[in-house]
């Protein structure tokens, strides 16, 4: 039983420790000068497509956020008819 199980343990052990390692490229320096460049585009926005839409959603739901706050306020301020 035991043999069984270190022999499993020594395969699976293998699979993972032998398997050669992709290089990986720094990203950090390329992202740096691109968000650092004066180009007139706001930090927030520089990084395209995805973070307009991002941008206007939030913007989208503050604003409705606030006046749903404001109608409730103001409707709380007013008492209600009994009918």
């Amino acid at each position: 039983m035991n043999r069984s199980v270190f022999a499993i343990q020594q395969v699976v052990r293998r699979t993972f420790c032998s398997s050669a390692r992709r290089p990986v490229e720094n990203q950090v320096p390329k992202n740096q000068k691109h968000f650092q460049e004066d180009n007139g585009i706001p930090v927030h926005l520089k990084g395209g497509t995805g973070d307009a839409l991002l941008y206007r959603a939030t913007m989208t739901l503050t604003v409705l956020g606030v006046g749903y706050v404001l109608y409730e306020l103001v409707k709380a301020a007013y008492p209600q008819r009994k009918a």
